[in-house]
């Protein structure tokens, strides 16, 4: 590392001569691009490095790496200070840091990691998160003490979250995504399901059925959602919703060159200007999708979102916080009743019934992700939904099939692809 307090004057300097740069184009210069900026900072770090080198002795002037001084301080400048190297790095799948405390990091395997701190005071940590929310996000984006929280995308892909004010002290929360996990082939090959289940989950998506995909934080929700929606024909038009990009469709354009991806928005300061999940939802149905993606369900959105699974748009998919398959459908009436519809729990039970088709349960089982429960839904009988497990697995016992698929079912999802190796009800 560098000496910390000359990082710190360098980059107080380059953020300087950024500013003025800045304001020269206010006055009617024309702007720099992100190139050019950073080119300027280079050139200023390593013009007052040889300033300062050369007003010392030789002797007085400790050993410089020049070039790590140089990433140093436009990672601080322009970039996110410490979090550059935690980003940087492919075993690290989440960041947590409190303030200027020492960091958690989780890696891919599972393990938890203390690292050191990546800012020298909690000041520091509100100042890298709101150049954050300036420089990288999609839409006006603040973070003091009337908006205490902020949520967005980084450019790599990673989700940011950030709390002051409501909590002891400010934290910052990044998950990364593996992109790279995009395909069920490669979640088989991590064991998440066996070679059955992935028939299953890829007939389901060639059949256009509705598909929730439930589990807790943390536990795969998304990858299994993103790998889902790559089974999804190239023909075939796409609008995703989401409270921050997270499914990444941009990365997959070849596989889906039709598609348009929605972010809800927070009022601003005057109160106006906010775009619900629920509103974004019904922005989608006017932009004549095949299917509708729903990052997370978790509130109103849940009325119009099944309004349009029942009404023809088939093939839709989303995901929930739940801890199990069973527990999906009082969670998806709690969130009807936040619509304030009005409706009786037996005609939210008949929407939910019409329109959900499969719901599949992922957890993190011992560090490891994997498909837990499948189950289909039925019918409705009064104030219950009739649904069978068709997949269970538990511990690290192997793949379960309790009950069979309907008859209808079967036939439609076989004409789709799907093919067993096993009968129903004996394991794998």
């Amino acid at each position: 590392m560098s000496d910390s307090a000359l990082v710190r004057t360098l980059a107080e300097l380059v953020a300087d001569v950024l500013a003025d740069e800045r304001l020269r184009n206010d006055a009617g210069e024309r702007a720099p691009n992100a190139a050019q900026e950073l080119e300027l900072a280079r050139d200023t770090v390593r013009a007052e490095v040889a300033r300062l080198a050369a007003k010392r002795p030789y002797d007085a002037w400790p050993p410089l790496d020049e070039d790590a001084l140089v990433k140093e301080v436009i990672a601080r400048v322009l970039g996110l200070g410490g979090l550059e190297a935690l980003l940087a790095d492919p075993d690290v799948s989440d960041i947590h840091v409190r303030g200027s405390d020492s960091v958690w990091v989780k890696l891919r395997d599972g393990r938890r990691e203390r690292r050191g701190p990546i800012v020298e005071s909690d000041e520091e940590l509100v100042s890298l998160i709101r150049r954050a929310a300036t420089r990288f996000s999609r839409t006006e984006k603040r973070f003091d003490a009337g908006t205490p929280e902020l949520n967005m995308q980084l450019p790599d892909g990673s989700r940011l979250f950030a709390v002051m004010e409501v909590s002891t002290r400010p934290s910052l929360i990044i998950r990364r995504h593996r992109f790279e996990l995009s395909s069920l082939d490669e979640l088989r090959g991590l064991d998440v399901f066996d070679a059955d289940v992935q028939s299953l989950l890829e007939s389901m998506v060639r059949a256009r059925r509705n598909v929730v995909i439930a589990g807790g934080t943390g536990s795969g929700k998304t990858t299994l959602l993103r790998a889902l929606i790559n089974e999804v024909p190239p023909a075939e038009r796409i609008v995703t919703i989401e409270d921050a990009y997270e499914l990444g469709l941009e990365h997959f354009s070849e596989r889906h060159p039709d598609y348009d991806a929605l972010q809800s928005r927070s009022a601003n300061i005057e109160g106006e200007g906010e775009v619900t999940l629920a509103d974004l939802t019904r922005m989608a149905l006017r932009m004549d999708p095949d299917r509708v993606i729903v990052g997370e369900v978790r509130g109103a959105e849940a009325f119009p979102m099944l309004m349009a699974m029942s009404q023809g748009n088939n093939g839709s998919m989303c995901t929930m916080h739940a801890d199990g398959t069973r527990s999906v459908f009082p969670k998806l009436a709690a969130y009807m009743s936040m619509a304030s519809t009005g409706l009786p729990v037996e005609t939210v039970n008949v929407l939910v019934a019409s329109a959900l088709h499969f719901v599949v349960f992922i957890e993190n089982h011992e560090g490891r992700r994997r498909i837990a429960s499948i189950r289909e839904v039925v019918d409705t009988d009064g104030n219950n939904i009739v649904s069978n497990e068709i997949v269970a697995r538990s511990g690290n016992a192997p793949t379960q099939w309790p009950f069979p698929l309907r008859a209808s079912t079967r036939e439609l999802l076989t004409q789709h692809g799907f093919a067993r190796r096993e009968l129903a009800g004996v394991a794998r």
